[in-house]
């Protein structure tokens, strides 16, 4: 299936200078990308980081060089993930989340049916970044913007390319009164399309 993703209609024509690496990240196609992800966040933070995971966001356990696994697929103009992360005891947690376009380089991911971030993304020289401006709480079709300081904090993503087939990101969360309160940063193989069963 071909088509125009998400992540190219955001970035317009500076998509053409987007990495190869980023690129089949991004691509229409579903696609899965393989890694390891780090994540870290300070301990007295556990009961929120629960909280959070009830609603559908963040992973609320940390680990070094986890493995992990993202499945994209697009399906009537959304674009759906699942992230799926080993820990050593075994056990398997999943992020699930999907993508909607919402207008000129912003999207919005939405990490249940109500609740949303919004973010803008551009290209600085050869690195993807994101910058969140604010959350999205959508009941039925109308959308209401909620300020950062109602949700967790800001949020900053960065992407690059590592070689040809392999990138990196960093994702920080900053609350305004706490600072910096998480983070995962990995680095994962390009995704090949495949038929995804997300």
């Amino acid at each position: 299936m071909t088509g125009i993703s998400l992540m190219q209609q955001a970035l317009g024509a500076d998509w053409t200078r987007l990495p190869p690496a980023l690129k089949a990240h991004y691509q229409f196609a579903d696609n899965r990308d393989e890694g390891t992800l780090d994540i870290q966040y300070p301990g007295y933070l556990q009961p929120y980081l629960n909280l959070l995971r009830l609603l559908g966001a963040l992973i609320n356990r940390c680990g070094q060089g986890l493995p992990t696994q993202v499945e994209k697929r697009m399906a009537g103009g959304i674009q759906h993930w699942r992230r799926t992360i080993r820990f050593p005891d075994g056990r398997e947690v999943q992020f699930r989340s999907h993508w909607v376009p919402a207008g000129g380089n912003a999207l919005i991911e939405y990490v249940n049916p109500l609740l949303g971030l919004r973010m803008e993304v551009w290209l600085e020289e050869d690195r993807l970044q994101y910058r969140s401006r604010g959350y999205v709480l959508r009941l039925g079709p109308v959308q209401f913007p909620l300020p950062e300081w109602l949700g967790p904090g800001s949020v900053r993503i960065e992407e690059w390319a590592l070689d040809e087939d392999r990138f990196a990101m960093d994702f920080r969360l900053h609350h305004p009164l706490l600072g910096e309160i998480y983070c995962y940063a990995g680095e994962f193989r390009a995704g090949t399309a495949s038929q995804s069963v997300i």
